[in-house]
């Protein structure tokens, strides 16, 4: 009889345009788009593997999975997990971490290019005929800066942010980053950074980018005080983790002009409330979550998750958690 697998919420990472059929190999697959809090044990009910994205799997779900032997995350974090509870019970918890690199880079990059050239508002105001009534060859609608001999700030300078420190270097920006966890010079490789201290980080970027994970520490790195720090004409970026940005000190901010502008693709409550500060904040873009999103990152993340659970059967485990 064929093992059972179940994806608890397999839409967001294949809507259609990637095939299930590597997970498929390895015993009788059973995928849901999305799985209720209510309904997840009875559909992980009897299967050996189980993959989640977002759908919880706390301490007293696996107590009522006895079958369960391995847990695919579905993506880098794995704070959905009781990876304790799982460890007691001896089921495997996997991750699968550095596949979006590229992806999360580029949309960081294009958030930041986005508030300096304000592409944007340009097209729609030529969409909407106001250059055809202008009588002229050329006509802003809103401030246009260049980032080249600008710095650009990087909390967190792993893989993600390093992509994003050679884009900046690439545009010609100075790079400056946080001094808590320097990368060695291998993982470097030639890029010219210069590091600080964090709140001199906040006071000399006129780009500051957001990488770092979500701890304890880094809750509400950028709060009202930090905020304060800032130049007036600098621009925030956050493609890392939501609560890692005041949202409330955030758009006081920019309603205060004490920064020029912030370009976020994660919030601390997804989907945000239709009250939520920054959704009418100026200056302000927000993105549903889609820097990781392009197709080629989603088939590395099914590539990788495959590949984690052949390990796995194989008695050789890789990617483990907790």
């Amino acid at each position: 009889m064929a093992d059972r697998i179940a994806v608890l919420d397999g839409t967001k990472l294949n809507p259609g345009d990637l095939s299930w059929e590597g997970l498929a190999a390895f015993g009788d697959l059973t995928v849901h788009d999305l799985t209720p809090p209510e309904a997840v044990v009875e559909r992980a009910a009897g299967c050996r593997y189980v993959f989640t994205n977002k759908t919880l799997l706390r301490a007293e779900t696996i107590r009522q999975l006895p079958d369960l032997a391995y847990i695919g995350v579905l993506a880098t974090g794995y704070d959905v997990v009781d990876v304790a509870e799982a460890a007691s019970r001896g089921i495997v918890v996997t991750n699968v971490p550095a596949y979006g690199t590229d992806s999360v880079a580029q949309h960081a990059a294009a958030l930041m290019l986005e508030l300096a050239r304000r592409t944007a508002p340009h097209a729609a105001a030529v969409r909407e005929g106001a250059w055809s009534g202008e009588g002229e060859w050329c006509f802003s609608v809103a401030p246009i800066t260049e980032l080249s001999g600008r710095t650009l700030g990087i909390v967190g300078l792993g893989r993600i942010g390093r992509a994003v420190a050679r884009i900046g270097a690439a545009l010609g920006m100075a790079i400056l980053a946080g001094d808590a966890h320097r990368p060695d010079a291998a993982a470097l490789d030639g890029l010219e950074v210069d590091f600080t201290g964090i709140d001199e980080l906040f006071r000399r970027s006129d780009v500051l980018s957001l990488h770092c994970p979500l701890t304890p520490e880094t809750e509400r790195l950028v709060d009202a005080r930090r905020l304060a720090l800032m130049k007036p004409e600098a621009l925030l970026i956050n493609t890392g983790r939501g609560p890692l940005v005041d949202s409330a000190a955030l758009a006081e901010a920019l309603e205060a002009g004490t920064i020029a502008g912030a370009g976020l693709d994660v919030l601390e409550a997804e989907p945000p409330p239709d009250d939520h500060p920054l959704l009418r904040a100026p200056n302000c873009i927000i993105t549903p979550h889609i820097a990781w999103y392009a197709r080629a990152s989603r088939q590395r993340l099914m590539d990788i998750a495959v590949a984690n659970l052949r390990a796995f059967v194989e008695g050789e485990p890789v990617n483990t958690v907790g």
